[in-house]
């Protein structure tokens, strides 16, 4: 089932999950990453991109993985999964990575993902890959700014809690990360936050929700910020 397996197919992953039929979805998100990030610096201190670590909730990983187990050991390998990262990298470009980037005030492009890697670490799936930025610009005396979030806000995202949460690759000395994470309370394992996230939008319906499309910017209210400062 190749279509089940990628994991940017918002509206029909939701069908295949069974949540977004009649009487049944719920007005929250359906897939629960936690998320860690490194940006990378090259020559002159120039962005040269962001390698992104997404670690999938338990239900939504169980989910995608089925019939990966090829050699049916219980266990998946990174070769096993090869082919979902790819697929699911590449279908990211649909919805711009889920990612924004801003050096000293400008907007960045991003040219394709690279080394997409899928690996399983109890029941958790977590996706990596790295984003490169199209013309690498200095970020000079100037902010970095990057945030992730789904606009539609059919996945939330929460940055990890990890003391690497925010790395810097070859930074010039003395940057500094300043993280901000979601103010929405919407939990990474998914249902005790989604009813606090339904508590703290009264009136919301799921009418409202359904009629989110890709070109919604409702989710950006959620959204997590990484904040590079260099001297």
């Amino acid at each position: 089932m190749p279509n089940a397996h990628r994991f940017p197919r918002l509206p029909a992953l939701a069908v295949a999950l069974g949540l977004a039929t009649a009487g049944t979805a719920q007005a929250h998100p359906h897939v629960w990453i936690t998320a860690k990030a490194e940006v990378a610096y090259g020559p002159g201190g120039r962005v040269t991109g962001i390698r992104h670590a997404w670690t999938f909730d338990a239900s939504y990983s169980a989910f995608v993985t089925q019939g990966l187990d090829a050699n049916g050991d219980g266990k998946l390998t990174s070769e096993e999964l090869a082919g979902l990262a790819a697929e699911n990298t590449t279908n990211l470009s649909e919805f711009g990575y889920f990612t924004k980037l801003k050096v000293a005030g400008k907007d960045q492009v991003f040219a394709e993902p690279v080394e997409p890697r899928m690996a399983m670490d109890g029941d958790k799936l977590t996706l990596s890959f790295l984003l490169p930025v199209k013309g690498p610009v200095a970020q000079g005396r100037g902010v970095a700014a990057l945030e992730v979030y789904d606009p539609t806000y059919f996945v939330a995202f929460s940055l990890s809690e990890a003391a690497d949460v925010a790395r810097l690759v070859d930074a010039p000395a003395g940057c500094a990360t300043t993280v901000t994470r979601a103010k929405s309370d919407v939990a990474s394992n998914g249902q005790a936050g989604a009813a606090s996230a339904g508590a703290t939008k009264p009136g919301m319906s799921e009418a409202f929700f359904e009629a989110l499309t890709n070109a919604s910017n409702y989710g950006a209210q959620f959204a997590n910020r990484i904040l590079v400062a260099c001297p």
